[in-house]
């Protein structure tokens, strides 16, 4: 942490940590946001899926609107005997034939059917452009609190050391009579505190990699190295342009509209099935030394009990439009709520930061100098000193902790609107 040292009086022999700066150390890492996101977007096999259902839905619009494969019928009449041929040439109902027969929608019906085979297509790719926005989120979730969680071990690690001389110090009044033994005690306690906050971070460094590995679809237990020098934070968009983009580019409304246009062309072909599709077929039959004859057929499905059948149906495609625009306005209502959600969030913790950085640290930190201070001339007690030197520790690790949180707040942000908030 970029600052100042000041020196404390021999008797302690304690050097103070850095003056708070509000910005991490110039510290230079192997782990870069955009390689990650990079390597993620190549390599995720999650969204690699998706991808692939994008393009298997694709292919769907060409079948739906294809006609319906042609029927070929081989056979024969027979006349006296059941045997193939039998009567052919002297009985005039006896031949060997052949024929092929072709169905045909009504006519608009198969246009219908590769539309809403378009639009659910379109859907889908919206599906893979949420899911594209989901990882990019997770992985970017997942860096800021590594990056947190390496300030972290930093802070506790310095002010470990900071404390065992601290410690020392009060070991060294303790032998000349001027302080108690509970102050070794408690030194030694707190000592042992940070250990096992250490401990815990160390944990969830260890959690964090193993899913940045998986995000990267590497082996979960591939080292990872740690990530560079932080830049500062970006500024916070108001709501209201947040709201305004959202709405503009959500793929999760974008999915909504295009199954709202495929149920309304669902409707449109429900309207059509009370029309009747059509069959033609054309045959040959030889009949020996007879002439030649010929079949030509045309017929059609009567919708007779479209009472029961396609009145009903329409009824149900009406029913899955409505269901369609309440389902488009419920996630409407759910973006504009996740948005204001995230968006105060990330204001709470961008003035948290700015409340940490400019006022709570420094003053701890003049504090923890003026209570060192009157410890090395005996007019404060060591519990007041310790007392100030882990409020320091905590709202510095506070500090980081919500620099981490206002950035996740931005990647959650990005995700719901499509914009580029976070780096």
């Amino acid at each position: 942490m970029k600052g100042i040292l000041r020196v404390l009086p021999l008797t302690l022999g304690l050097i103070l940590p850095p003056a708070f700066s509000g910005a991490p150390g110039d510290q230079t890492g192997s782990l870069r946001l955009e390689e990650l996101l990079e390597q993620m977007l190549a390599r995720n096999p999650d969204l690699l899926a998706a991808r692939k259902r994008w393009e298997a839905m694709q292919k769907r619009p060409g079948q739906a609107g294809a006609l319906p494969d042609p029927t070929l019928r081989l056979g024969y009449t027979s006349v006296g005997s059941p045997l193939p041929g039998a009567g052919l040439g002297s009985a005039p109902m006896a031949s060997l034939g052949i024929g092929v027969a072709q169905g045909i929608p009504f006519p608009g019906k198969r246009g219908l059917r590769s539309a809403i085979a378009e639009r659910e297509a379109e859907s889908e790719s919206f599906v893979y452009e949420a899911t594209r926005r989901n990882l990019i989120n997770r992985m970017k979730r997942a860096f800021h609190e590594l990056e947190f969680v390496h300030s972290a071990l930093e802070i506790l690690g310095r002010n470990r050391s900071l404390l065992g001389r601290l410690a020392q110090a009060a070991e060294f009044r303790y032998v000349a009579g001027t302080a108690m033994q509970q102050d070794l005690i408690k030194s030694q306690v707190e000592i042992s505190i940070i250990g096992t906050r250490i401990l815990e971070v160390e944990r969830r460094k260890g959690i964090l990699a193993a899913e940045i590995n998986a995000l990267l679809d590497r082996d979960v237990d591939a080292p990872l190295g740690r990530p560079g020098s932080p830049d500062e934070p970006p500024p916070l968009p108001s709501p209201e342009y947040l709201k305004q983009r959202a709405v503009q580019t959500s793929p999760a409304l974008r999915a909504r509209k295009a199954m709202i246009d495929g149920r309304q062309l669902g409707s449109d072909l429900a309207r059509r099935e009370y029309y009747p599709d059509f069959e033609v077929m054309g045959g040959y039959g030889n009949q020996g030394s007879m002439k030649d004859a010929w079949e030509f057929r045309v017929q059609l499905n009567l919708p007779l009990f479209f009472a029961r059948k396609q009145r009903l149906g329409l009824e149900e495609s009406g029913a899955r439009l409505a269901e369609a625009r309440k389902t488009y306005r419920a996630e409407e209502q759910r973006l504009q709520q996740g948005i204001r959600e995230a968006w105060l969030e990330a204001e709470t913790a961008r003035r948290l930061m700015e409340l940490y950085s400019k006022t709570i640290v420094p003053q701890a930190t003049l504090a923890l100098e003026s209570s060192l201070a009157s410890y090395g001339t005996g007019k404060v007690d060591f519990l007041s000193v310790l007392s100030n030197f882990t409020a320091v520790l905590e709202h510095e690790m506070n500090y980081h902790q919500n620099r981490a949180r206002y950035l996740q707040a931005l990647a959650g942000l990005e995700e719901l609107s499509g914009e580029s908030l976070a780096g």
